[in-house]
């Protein structure tokens, strides 16, 4: 029986990245491909953009309007996918600018929401460095990790929209299978 509009499950998808072109946004995308009677709401941090993140700032003004409407997308959601890009072996700066606003309304704004946590880089790494990063601050943030994914070498191993490797694409699936269970 079709679920009905009501009891679909609703989440959230985005890239840790503001670039046009984000592998992370592949990435993304590519896992909410295979969610099916579930509600997907992609979304961009370009949509979002936010001043830099100062107390000064936020004591002169207030915290920008686009850090609530992000946060509200998360609370209204049922879970949350996020491949995170890796600059410096860290988030990147549009992404800590975004994360810093929305912790000043919401210390807890993951708010316990399902997540995969995943991470895509051009190289043998994959972002590993930053998805650990994450993996040891969402939990105090109200994280909810409940499966991660690194795809090392970007370009090699994702061409026409799919991962090549039937090895890593079969664990990739059993990846976005287990947190579809979660949510």
């Amino acid at each position: 029986m079709p679920l009905s509009l009501k009891q679909m499950k609703k989440i959230i998808a985005f890239a840790g990245s503001n670039s046009k072109n984000s592998i992370n946004k592949q990435l993304a995308l590519y896992a909410v491909s295979f969610l099916e009677d579930i509600e997907a709401t992609v979304l961009d941090l370009n949509n979002f953009e936010l001043p830099i993140y100062s107390i000064d700032y936020e004591n002169e003004q207030g915290i920008p309007k686009n850090a609530y409407k992000f946060l509200e997308y998360i609370k209204n959601s049922d879970g949350i996918i996020l491949s995170l890009a890796e600059h410096n072996g860290a988030y990147t700066a549009a992404f800590k600018n975004s994360f810093d606003w929305m912790s000043r309304i919401d210390g807890k704004l993951w708010n316990d929401k399902p997540m995969l946590l995943m991470a895509t880089s051009p190289g043998g790494r994959g972002g590993a460095t930053v998805l650990e990063i994450a993996k040891g601050r969402f939990p105090y943030m109200g994280g909810n990790i409940k499966a991660e994914f690194l795809l090392p070498n970007f370009y090699d191993n994702f061409k026409g929209r799919n991962i090549v490797d039937e090895k890593v694409n079969n664990r990739f699936r059993e990846t976005v299978t287990a947190f579809k269970k979660s949510i």
